[in-house]
């Protein structure tokens, strides 16, 4: 997985205040998280949604972040800390093969994968794992930047998603993006 990785000091753009012109968190995330849920951010990078998130599900709630790349996780832990959210949220790092989210088994209400389908050579395997994690009729919501990735590979995803056991709930308008909202 890490030749497909955004680097890591890319973070510091993605995290720029202009994104949340086109990519608004709270906007994106308003209609599926609230308190109390349990959610997963796949490649949560820096923290662009992650605050957002921990905000959302509140103090009864949980988000954990799962990244391949330490250097974020730490910058994001600051950030959560600076934002006082920390005590919601779990930051792990995972490996190359395996998001390592075998204790998460039937525990997620809502998992958000939004930039990061595409850096993931065994998308098969990533599924499956979310797939996996969610509670029955939990939701996924991928997102894939149109600049990066083409119309045939995101609906190979999709397909891939669906033969995993997803099927598409909808297709959010999501500015700069392809989207799908699956569910399990």
């Amino acid at each position: 997985m890490k030749h497909h990785v955004c680097p890591w000091w890319v973070g510091y753009f993605l995290m720029s205040p202009l994104r949340r012109i086109y990519n608004n968190p709270e906007k994106i995330l308003n209609s599926y998280v609230r308190e109390g849920m349990t959610v997963l951010e796949v490649g949560p990078g820096m923290g662009f949604f992650s605050i957002t998130l921990a905000r959302r599900v509140g103090k009864s709630g949980r988000v954990y972040c799962i990244d391949v790349q330490e250097k974020m996780l730490r910058s994001l832990r600051r950030r959560a800390q600076k934002a006082n959210v920390m005590d919601r949220l779990e930051v792990r790092l995972c490996s190359d093969t395996s998001l390592q989210i075998d204790d998460l088994i039937n525990t997620i209400d809502f998992t958000l994968a939004f930039a990061v389908v595409h850096e993931v050579p065994a998308q098969d395997n990533l599924f499956r794992e979310l797939y996996s994690a969610l509670k029955k009729n939990g939701l996924l919501l991928m997102a894939e930047p149109k600049n990066h990735v083409t119309d045939e590979a995101y609906h190979t995803s999709l397909a891939i998603a669906e033969s995993s056991g997803f099927r598409i709930e909808g297709t959010p308008a999501i500015p700069k993006n392809y989207s799908a909202l699956l569910v399990k």
